[in-house]
Formats: C-alpha cells, structure tokens, sequence
C-alpha cells in the first residue's frame, strides 16, 4: 500500500513590499497540477494565509492560477498574483516582461517592470450605495462628518467588489471601530470581498485599510484588486488627473505591515479603459505541509 499521505511544499511571499518591508503575505505552490480542489482548499487551509495560489498548466496562457481562502476558492487575488508573478520571475521561470494567467474568471495580462509584477484589471464600474450610508458608518464606528464631503460612499469593481469610504484624516482612519458582523450583513447583500477605507491626507496618494470578514479576513495588509477601484475613484470621483497612484496600506493594522500597492490606468480621451495594479513580492519562507493524498 502506497502512503496515504502527501508533502507539497508552499512559498510564502510578502507581495506589495514597501522598501522590502511589510507587504501582504500569500501562499504559492508551483507544479499544482496534480491537485485536486479538496487539496487546494485543505492546503490553503493549514497555511493559514488570506490566500494561497496554486500554479499550473495552461493550454491558453502562460499559467493556470487558482486561489483559494482557507474557506473557499476564490475567482481572482491581487496579492498573490503579484507575489506568484514577482516570484517566477526572480527564480528565471519568466523570460518575457509580458506574461498571462488563466483563472476560473477569465485570463488576465500580467506586465512586469523589473521585479514588479502588475495584474491587469477592468475598467470600473460604479454603483450608488447612498441608501446604506447610516449603516455603513456605523459599521466602521464613524459619523458623517468623518467623511470627505462630496464623495460619496461607492462600490467599485475592476473585477472584485468593494465599498470604498472615504475618511477626512489619518487619524479617523486609524481608529476606525469595526463591527464584523455588520460589515458581513453589508458584504453579503452586494456580493463585496469587503469594504476599503480610505485617506487622501498621507504621504502617498492615499492610505488605506481592507475588511473582508465575509472572506474570513479580518484586515488585510494589501489587497490589489482594491487598490485598482481606489486609484479609479481617485481618478473619476475625486478628479485627481493623472495615471499612475501609490497606495498604501496595512499602516494601521494591529501588527503593521505596510504594503505599497502602485497602480497604472489607461487612460483615453479621459476616460479609464483598464489598468494594471501592482508591487514586488519577497520569498519570506518555505513550508512543507502533509496533506492526505
């Protein structure tokens, strides 16, 4: 009899490093093909990270990537993206500074600038959610007056949904008092992976923080297909003209990790066509986990 058991081995890298600090860490396994999804999501289960990709084969793309939360599979991921891209690029996998990825929603163009890695995401869609605004608030323990005036709380998909809040200061930001259970009941009913809070008061073009507790994550220390709706908002509500933003987040985390998270639109006759959101990903650490086979 064969062993019942099986050792895949993980990276964890820090995607969205700021200076080589901080970022946001995902699982990568390489040569997953083997894997079923039970083993996808038992994996990404023991690794313990908000996500884990899991690389294979494509027919049509350069890679087939699959992420998964330690609860579900999920259709996209930013972070490990750009931390899988980043990776197979360092380790020489990557000749070209053009590549792709299959994934169960679609392909994606991937661009990388050195040992940045960027992941294409679509132009913007906007809808009003000022109806919800009382409860938003008091989701996030904030008042009105917290708010940016004249810029209106929105939810913003380039490929994911998220509510974006636009706090007045760092300050507000930070001390931002959550309630989980209503931000999950607001998730729900929008089909959001979580709200983004955001400041324009920083040294970057704004900081921010990412809830997803529908996805069980509490906070998140950089979300890229977050950062992609910020930077359009930015650009179309706020009017701030120009085409490439910084943003960071993970500041004001518990156990900060800040993460810098650049984005590039595409822009004609003024209008965002699509845009490309990236960062560096760092190998921290291998794990080896034992799953049954």
């Amino acid at each position: 009899m064969g062993s019942s058991k099986k050792i895949v081995t993980v990276q964890i890298l820090n995607a969205f490093a700021e200076n080589g600090k901080g970022g946001n860490p995902a699982g990568v396994v390489l040569n997953a093909d083997e894997l079923s999804n039970k083993n996808k999501l038992e994996i990404s289960k023991k690794v313990g990270l908000s996500e884990t990709a899991f690389v294979s084969k494509s027919k049509t793309e350069d890679f087939k990537l699959d992420f998964f939360t330690p609860n579900k599979q999920i259709a996209h991921c930013g972070h490990a993206t750009v931390a899988t891209f980043s990776y197979l690029k360092q380790i020489g996998l990557l000749k070209n500074n053009s590549s792709s990825k299959e994934t169960i929603d679609g392909k994606r163009k991937i661009e990388i600038i050195g040992d940045l890695a960027f992941m294409e995401q679509l132009a913007p869609k906007y809808t009003d959610v000022s109806h919800k605004e009382s409860v938003v608030l008091q989701s996030l323990g904030l008042k009105k007056k917290d708010l940016i005036p004249n810029a209106p709380i929105q939810i913003v998909n380039t490929g994911n949904s998220f509510i974006l809040v636009p706090v007045i200061s760092n300050e507000i930001l930070k001390n931002i008092i959550t309630d989980f259970d209503l931000i999950n009941e607001v998730s729900d009913e929008f089909d959001l992976i979580g709200y983004y809070v955001f400041s324009t008061v920083t040294e970057f073009d704004a900081t921010s923080r990412m809830f997803g507790p529908r996805y069980g994550i509490l906070e998140e220390s950089g979300t890229g297909m977050a950062a992609g709706p910020l930077a359009c908002y930015l650009f179309d509500i706020l009017k701030i003209k120009k085409s490439t933003f910084n943003i960071q987040q993970g500041k004001y985390m518990e156990k900060p990790s800040p993460s810098l998270i650049i984005v590039n639109l595409q822009i004609d006759k003024g209008e965002i066509k699509d845009l490309m959101a990236g960062g560096k990903g760092i190998l921290h650490r291998e794990l080896e986990i034992e799953i049954d086979n």
